[in-house]
């Protein structure tokens, strides 16, 4: 509805309140519903991108443990157990995102590697071009890649 666009735009905080509370008392015909729509979507949208970030930390975290065996720390390791902690919590609240794990993966290991790449000072050829984990591999709390 037009009367509360403005409120969207102005006061963002107050038209969430707004909004809210036009559902909890029913009063359907005071919902922003074009408004309401965007922010359902990009809610989701939030959703997916937070899990692609804790993957690809934790994917250029993978990588250097692998291929820079000689500086591993508990540092690495550290963060590698938390990204994997966000991730299973993300995917208790949100079970459907893990469906989506492959595509995701697929998108988070470019920048991952482009992360490693650039943190490491290491050459590209250094790191494969593909992922070399597996869904499995990159989810299992115990998988430390070896070398």
């Amino acid at each position: 509805m037009q009367a509360t666009a403005p409120l969207y735009e102005t006061d963002f905080y107050a038209w969430i309140k707004t909004q809210a509370a036009a559902l909890q008392e029913e009063e359907f015909t005071q919902l922003d519903i074009a408004n309401l729509i965007e922010e359902i979507e990009a809610m989701a949208r939030r959703e997916r991108n937070e899990l692609k970030s804790w993957l690809t930390v934790l994917l250029m975290h993978l990588l250097k443990w692998q291929i820079q065996y000689e500086l591993r720390s508990r540092s690495w390791s550290s963060t590698i157990f938390h990204q994997r902690q966000e991730i299973e919590s993300g995917l208790e609240d949100s079970p459907s995102l893990r469906r989506e794990i492959p595509d995701i993966i697929a998108k988070a290991y470019p920048r991952a590697r482009k992360a490693a790449i650039e943190e490491t000072g290491l050459l590209s050829p250094v790191f494969p071009a593909t992922c070399p984990y597996t869904e499995e591999q990159i989810l299992d709390a115990t998988f430390l890649p070896g070398k």
